[in-house]
């Protein structure tokens, strides 16, 4: 076979980083080792005590934690929709979705809220025990996680109505909806840490 006729190897294409800017990726990387070291120090206590964080689980509604798992799953979905409809230069398809994004974390809250009331009612607190300590403390701290994602979208949906992002600006949402799917995949890892694996 001759030499010239065979097809030179395709060349990779330029390398491209991630979506955002990049201040946002140090941060969601801070973050996520923060929730990293509280999940350590939860697996530590809990082999420490398996018998206690067995048996509080049992106490947990698991139906609200699988829904609010649903909800925001649902609103990353919503945020990669309006990213991809402003990236096409139609922002005010991705304005509703970025409403949607918003929607479910407001329910998301709810669902929460609802949950730390029987809790707290049941005169379930800090003190309680290690587990509820720790499931107080963790959930929390993702709770405030999620209020600060809701205001963010909010933010982004001011500006996407505005005309401000689209096909030549997008670094402005790609990075609010980086945080949301931050948000999203911690709920992920502390749902199942949480609430179901024994």
């Amino acid at each position: 076979m001759d030499p010239a006729s065979v097809p030179a190897p395709a060349s990779p294409g330029p390398a491209t980083a991630p979506p955002g800017d990049l201040a946002i990726w140090f941060f969601i990387l801070a973050e996520l080792l923060a929730f990293g070291v509280f999940f350590a120090a939860y697996a530590f206590a809990r082999a420490l005590n398996v018998a206690l964080f067995d048996t509080m689980q049992q106490t947990l509604d698991r139906q609200a934690g699988a829904l609010n798992t649903v909800l925001l799953i649902s609103g990353s979905a919503c945020v990669a929709r309006a990213v991809e409809a402003v990236g096409r230069a139609r922002s005010a398809t991705g304005a509703r979705w970025l409403l949607g994004g918003v929607a479910c974390g407001a329910g998301f809250l709810v669902v929460k809220g609802i949950e730390y009331a029987a809790k707290f009612e049941a005169g379930i607190n800090l003190s309680t025990n290690t587990f509820y300590m720790f499931y107080l403390s963790l959930t929390f701290f993702h709770f405030m996680h999620v209020i600060l994602g809701m205001v963010i979208l909010v933010a982004l949906w001011v500006k996407t109505r505005q005309g401000a992002y689209g096909p030549a600006d997008m670094n402005g949402i790609e990075s609010g909806a980086a945080y949301w799917h931050m948000v999203d995949l911690v709920w992920i890892v502390l749902f199942p840490l949480v609430y179901v694996m024994r």
